[in-house]
């Protein structure tokens, strides 16, 4: 009588050759890029229109510049929201490179809320905007912490790339907090190449996969 309980050599090496390729579930890996792509494509566009005031290009009522920025971060929030969902529905990856990969984007995001409430309290009560634009600077350092996880798990070069890009971001942008004009062409960019890049990648990657086992199956 065959023992089910012990795994035959087959399937070892099927485990270990996903640990090794990374073995993503396609579905998780396209709603963390889409959230990725979104978050870079939606605050980009919201620094572009800031740059746009700056210009003189965009000469809105107040309500109107208040109603524009609650929306890209509505937009934003409903993206994540689904993004969340589509996760759970995905089920638990397998593999422990895709766990370790997630628990570090994961710890970023807690990260972010706590500075969002440390940054956000200090402005406030300082009086002063310039604490707040501390923020997207620590967003930034968190950021590529976790690409640099993401890098020695994959070691894929546009994750390094990626996560030096997120580390100088943030060091410039620290730098340049009393400076808001060359700040906000910083933050722009960034917002483009480092999270609307990287979502990119990673959502044509997942659709890419997604196709192949659909043709396989």
């Amino acid at each position: 009588m065959t023992d089910k309980s012990r795994s035959t050599p087959e399937a070892d090496l099927a485990f270990l050759r996903s640990i090794v390729q990374g073995g993503n579930n396609p579905k998780a890996a396209l709603t963390l890029g889409v959230a990725y792509l979104a978050g870079g494509l939606l605050y980009g566009l919201q620094c572009l229109f800031h740059i746009g005031q700056v210009w003189g290009v965009i000469r809105w009522p107040d309500l109107a510049n208040l109603a524009f920025v609650v929306a890209i971060t509505v937009a934003f929030f409903i993206v994540l929201m689904w993004a969340v969902r589509e996760d759970r529905k995905a089920g638990t990856a397998g593999p422990i490179v895709t766990r370790t990969l997630n628990a570090a984007f994961s710890g970023a995001g807690m990260a972010n809320l706590a500075i969002v409430i440390v940054f956000g309290f200090g402005a406030r009560r300082d009086q002063d905007f310039a604490v707040w634009l501390y923020y997207p600077s620590m967003i930034f350092a968190l950021q590529s912490a976790a690409w640099f996880v993401a890098w020695n798990l994959k070691k894929k070069g546009w994750m390094l790339a990626t996560s030096l890009g997120g580390w100088a971001t943030a060091v410039a942008l620290g730098l340049l907090v009393r400076e808001s004009v060359t700040y906000l062409y910083v933050c722009t960019a960034a917002l483009f190449l480092l999270f609307a890049g990287p979502g990119w990648i990673m959502t044509r990657d997942a659709l890419r996969k997604r196709q192949i086992e659909a043709d396989v199956a």
